[in-house]
């Protein structure tokens, strides 16, 4: 079973849902009774922000950071935070990080802080991905965006999280469909995979030898109601 790390990063392409696993792993975790804070870090896009939950993690005892201006329309967001002592503090620490590259470039300006943490073994980076999602539909298009990330970010990944999905539209076929991908992309990689990802809305799927981990769906359209689990 995945343990997660003191400090977690989490990575993943346009769409690929890393924002909603950001929040479901900060929500297990408060439920478990230990600290959290959330750094929302997507200062490229504007839309389906960690910043977004802040009144709804409140309620539940996380700790929310955000750039100045974020849910603002001012283009350039700042960092006003010391990301260093945030790591240093207790629990743990989620750093929900801006899709593409440019997202990791951002992250990259801590990469010496966040790196001694990898080196001593408490800090996951993670790469959230979706088989279902434009330029990440097979192994090699994935593998390629994760080498980027790399580069951009001057980090390592530690994990895959196999995040296929397609919003309320998601079915345990279409999750057992990508398996095969995600296997391949481990291969490629040489990256573990943490755990699959499966919608609390539909049975699991059999996944012999995966981890799987239920998430709610807590970013939805605006029209649509909030989820449950951030009441």
């Amino acid at each position: 079973m995945y343990q997660p790390k003191k400090i977690i990063v989490v990575t993943g392409h346009f769409g690929s849902g890393k924002t909603n696993f950001s929040a479901a792993l900060a929500l297990s975790l408060a439920q478990a009774g230990k600290p959290v804070t959330v750094v929302d870090f997507d200062l490229v896009n504007p839309y389906f922000r960690t910043a977004d939950f802040k009144e709804a993690f409140a309620k539940h005892g996380i700790t929310l950071r955000a750039p100045d201006y974020a849910n603002t329309n001012v283009d350039i967001p700042s960092v006003q935070f010391d990301l260093g002592g945030l790591a240093a503090g207790e629990g743990h620490l989620i750093i929900d990080v801006g899709g593409d590259e440019d997202g990791a470039v951002a992250l990259g300006r801590y990469s010496h802080v966040l790196n001694s943490y990898a080196e001593t073994g408490e800090l996951d980076m993670l790469a959230v991905v979706s088989f279902r999602r434009y330029l990440t539909r097979t192994a090699a298009e994935c593998a390629e965006y994760l080498r980027g990330i790399e580069r951009a970010s001057r980090m390592k990944l530690t994990h895959i999280v196999n995040n296929t999905n397609l919003g309320m539209e998601t079915t345990a076929e279409m999750i057992l469909e990508s398996m095969p991908s995600c296997a391949a992309l481990s291969r490629e990689t040489g990256l573990p995979v943490a755990c699959v990802t499966v919608p609390d809305f539909i049975e699991p799927p059999q996944l012999p030898g995966f981890d799987v981990m239920r998430v709610p769906v807590v970013v939805r359209l605006p029209w649509m109601p909030q989820s449950e689990a951030l009441k």
